[in-house]
């Protein structure tokens, strides 16, 4: 005997396939789902662990900017130790200055010159005096500029001619002149006399 099977078994299977299909696509959008997951943890772990370094990190650079403002103070507070030691070195140095002024000048001044004043403001001294001539003057500038390490960078202000009375009836004609230099500090003036000293020996 012939069975036919008269049930629509193709709306079956189609079903079927749909429903497996769609099985599929669930799954697959849960793994999908699940492995988004677990990769944006992931990320959010290392973001985490990223951010505790960085805070970590600021925390170190706070406390290295605070040791070099430190380190900056104790330079500042050495650098002015320093000055005040060079202040007081120069100042014990520069005791005697006033004798090598005194000194220099009676050996530098040439014969028919004489001052008739003398100033100092801070290591500029500034002379007047008269001479028997300009060329007297002229020979004093050359002793001051070669003679002598105490002096440095005379310059002439002023000469004018001048007359002078000796007497009633003996007047002389003068140049009247007016100078300047620098008085140098001892340590320069020895180590600009070492330095001759050693040319010296050299030639």
């Amino acid at each position: 005997m012939i069975r036919i099977n008269l049930l629509p078994h193709r709306e079956v299977a189609r079903k079927r396939r749909r429903e497996r299909f769609q099985f599929t696509m669930v799954g697959s959008a849960l793994a999908g789902l699940l492995i988004a997951g677990l990769i944006y943890w992931w990320f959010q772990l290392m973001i985490d662990n990223q951010q505790d370094r960085n805070q970590y990190l600021r925390s170190e650079i706070k406390v290295l900017d605070g040791q070099i403002k430190e380190i900056a103070n104790l330079e500042q507070e050495i650098t002015a130790l320093r000055a005040r030691q060079q202040a007081v070195e120069d100042l014990q140095a520069d005791r005697n200055l006033p004798v090598h002024l005194l000194n220099e000048l009676v050996r530098q001044l040439p014969d028919g010159v004489f001052l008739t004043s003398l100033k100092q403001v801070d290591q500029v001294i500034t002379l007047q005096g008269r001479a028997q001539s300009n060329e007297r003057v002229s020979e004093l500038l050359r002793n001051l500029t070669d003679n002598t390490p105490w002096f440095s960078k005379p310059e002439l202000v002023e000469i004018v001619a001048a007359n002078v009375a000796l007497s009633p009836k003996d007047q002389r004609r003068v140049a009247q002149f007016n100078l300047r230099f620098r008085l140098v500090r001892s340590s320069e003036a020895n180590k600009a006399m070492e330095a001759a000293a050693k040319q010296g020996k050299e030639k």
